[in-house]
């Protein structure tokens, strides 16, 4: 395939990927994990105002990601779970990790404040799995001796969408109650014994606000954002974390990005006294063979500009930018796996 190579020629340059001018701007579509939505959208916001280009991302859930990138209605899909090296070569795709965060769960408690109830992965896995079904239960009042606990039903709230959050979230619960991972197990979509379902981290943040005396996981921005009670979660080392950026990081830093095959890495249930249990990265996907490729170099310049330009406004929403030694290896991967109908490497 034969295609004008000049809008290419910052691409080139260092590296090989430069911003656009507003007069080559380009738009570009996306879809997927409700996880990252708010930093993409930031992002998207600053990469416009700089280059005039759009990146338009339906927050749809990592499910539908998967789908839509895997059916070409998309430039690129967006998902919290990882795909495996085999199911990657299957379906022609590469993944790329784009961002850190952590999943959070929430409570809509009179009185009690954002941080204030402590958890432990066991008692949450039985939360979700019926068999605590009051507040003030003896599992939960132990943990939280100083916090007044209702004596009322707890309303489980779940995703109803296929979710990559629901993967960090039952790939942290497997790990801490073999119950859990004997009865329900871990993706991105599971048999749920328990609750009611909201689409999107949106949905669960709002249906959790709406009901008293409910429980929810959703990851910590839409918390922050909306100013929802979580709770510290005790951590591998037995300490009660809490969630923000340095325990989002402490957890990220036991990950091999540049010995993973097809950066495959699950962030749960790291070591560390300050790490956060439930952290998870966000994953970009991409078909190796592009049939677009000025389409696909377009999404590689967004991507390259918000990993080296972005870390401010992540950082601004409690999300973990991917280390600068990272940005390399990420780089030096679209350079050996994303190439034209040709077989040319794109960049």
């Amino acid at each position: 395939m034969r295609f004008n190579r000049r809008p290419f020629a910052a691409v080139l340059l260092v590296l090989g990927i430069g911003v656009a001018s507003v007069a080559d701007a380009v738009d570009i579509t996306g879809a997927g994990a409700t996880f990252p939505y708010p930093v993409y959208a930031k992002w998207a916001e600053a990469y416009k105002a700089k280059t005039g280009s759009g990146m338009n991302y339906q927050s749809i859930g990592s499910g539908g990601g998967i789908k839509q990138i895997k059916a070409k209605t998309v430039d690129f899909g967006a998902s919290d779970m990882p795909l495996k090296p085999e199911d990657l070569q299957a379906a022609g795709l590469m993944q790329f990790p784009a961002i850190i965060g952590g999943v959070v769960p929430v409570v809509n408690i009179e009185g009690v404040a954002p941080g204030a109830m402590k958890f432990t992965g066991p008692v949450l896995a039985d939360i979700y799995l019926g068999k605590i079904k009051k507040w003030n239960e003896k599992p939960i009042a132990d943990l939280n001796p100083s916090v007044k606990l209702p004596d009322e039903l707890i309303t489980v709230v779940r995703r109803s969408d296929g979710s990559g959050t629901t993967f960090i979230w039952t790939d942290y619960l497997s790990k801490v109650s073999p119950e859990w991972k004997q009865k329900v197990g871990a993706s991105t979509a599971v048999a749920w014994p328990e609750g009611v379902g909201g689409k999107g981290n949106e949905g669960v943040a709002a249906y959790v606000q709406r009901i008293k005396g409910a429980i929810g996981y959703v990851e910590y921005a839409y918390a922050k954002r909306n100013k929802m009670a979580h709770g510290a979660v005790q951590n591998k080392e037995g300490h009660f974390a809490q969630p923000d950026d340095d325990s989002f990081q402490a957890a990220a830093a036991y990950a091999d990005w540049k010995n993973a095959p097809g950066f495959y890495q699950i962030l749960t249930d790291q070591p560390g006294k300050t790490s956060w249990p439930i952290t998870g990265a966000s994953f970009i996907l991409m078909h190796q063979k592009q049939d677009k490729p000025q389409t696909a170099v377009e999404v590689l310049k967004f991507f390259d500009w918000a990993l080296k330009n972005g870390q401010k406004m992540a950082a601004e929403l409690d999300y973990v930018p991917m280390p600068d030694g990272v940005v390399k290896v990420i780089a030096d991967a679209w350079k050996a796996q994303l190439k034209d109908a040709s077989g040319k490497p794109i960049l």
